[in-house]
């Protein structure tokens, strides 16, 4: 094999992405990429990428494979990743299928509204997770296309 085939070859190799939640595995198959939340910042991840354990945070994820982009809301968790797989291991993870926009848009109207009160027994940073998870819900249920084929 020459080495241009190599990295070709080496190029169309997929990366195993699970996402698992306490109650049940969200998604398990080969995606070309997958991008993701960290408590630090988003994080891309192809095929062969470095060892690397990190903390989630409270943003989308967005899986690459071929032409398909699927998202998946998921807030807090870690994901331990190695040069043939990612795993993400969530708190809590939402395809947009599973998102109740006038639920997440009265949670958003909530935590905006008790942020500007600044009620005593509320803790700020829990308001702006609440604020967070809320947008995010938002962001995917409005999204133009996605892919359905995770049922």
């Amino acid at each position: 094999m020459s080495e241009t085939q190599a990295t070709t070859t080496e190029k169309n190799k997929k990366l195993r992405l699970r996402i698992v939640t306490p109650i049940k595995q969200v998604f398990d198959g080969d995606v070309d990429m997958v991008i993701l939340q960290t408590i630090d910042g988003q994080i891309g991840v192809l095929h062969n990428h470095a060892p690397v354990s990190t903390v989630l945070g409270l943003g989308t994820l967005r899986a690459y494979n071929d032409e398909t982009v699927t998202h998946y809301a998921i807030f807090g968790g870690f994901c331990e990743i190695n040069q043939e797989s990612a795993t993400i291991l969530a708190d809590v993870a939402e395809h947009p299928d599973e998102i109740d926009a006038e639920r997440a848009k009265r949670a958003k109207e909530r935590a905006e509204r008790r942020i500007k009160e600044q009620k005593s027994d509320m803790d700020e940073i829990r308001l702006k997770a609440a604020l967070r998870k809320a947008t995010v819900r938002l962001e995917l249920t409005n999204l133009p296309t996605y892919d359905k084929s995770h049922k």
